[in-house]
């Protein structure tokens, strides 16, 4: 749809006046929606009220490091991460909500993981599954899962709970294999 006004430019602006009971609808483009409301004597808001970026820049600013607060909440020193590849900082993410390049995701996964938390309500994507796949990828997940408690165990040097663990990863195993 074209500006009912001048006919050159898409109409993105639309007014609905209601005078007398009596509803008139306008379809303008931004440039004559301008002039318009100078003509009426009050002004349109143009920008958009709600964005993605607003909403990952608002929640973005309330961890403490963006801040240049120590985990404390203290004032500390202010280390600004960047990305190895295109060199973008947190910071400019947090503003524009955008990575620069596929790199960012590594490199920041630290700092996105709480966020992705905050947002989905968990850190793992875990949507559907091709049939076929579905078990082959169950016993994956649950296979990765024990390694990480393997490693946790060793580290702890509980060496019954990791003999445990080692014995249900073997079974795993096996039914990978089949």
């Amino acid at each position: 749809m074209y500006c009912e006004e001048c006919n050159k430019r898409p109409a993105t602006v639309h007014i609905t006046q209601v005078i007398n009971n009596k509803k008139t609808e306008r379809h303008l483009c931004e440039h004559c929606a301008r002039e318009y409301q100078q003509h009426l004597g009050f002004s349109f808001n143009f920008e958009p009220t709600f964005s993605i970026q607003h909403l990952l820049a608002s929640l973005l600013n309330q961890e403490p490091n963006l801040l240049g607060l120590s985990a404390s909440g203290a004032p500390g020193v202010k280390v600004e991460q960047q990305c190895p590849k295109c060199h973008m900082n947190y910071r400019e993410f947090a503003q524009g909500g955008k990575f620069g390049c596929k790199e960012c995701y590594e490199g920041f996964a630290e700092r996105l993981e709480p966020l992705m938390r905050k947002i989905h309500g968990n850190a793992l994507h875990n949507g559907k599954v091709p049939l076929r796949a579905g078990k082959m990828l169950h016993v994956k997940r649950q296979l990765e899962k024990l390694y990480g408690e393997l490693q946790a165990a060793i580290r702890q040097e509980a060496f019954e709970k990791a003999a445990e663990i080692r014995d249900q990863i073997r079974e795993l195993e096996k039914k990978r294999a089949e």
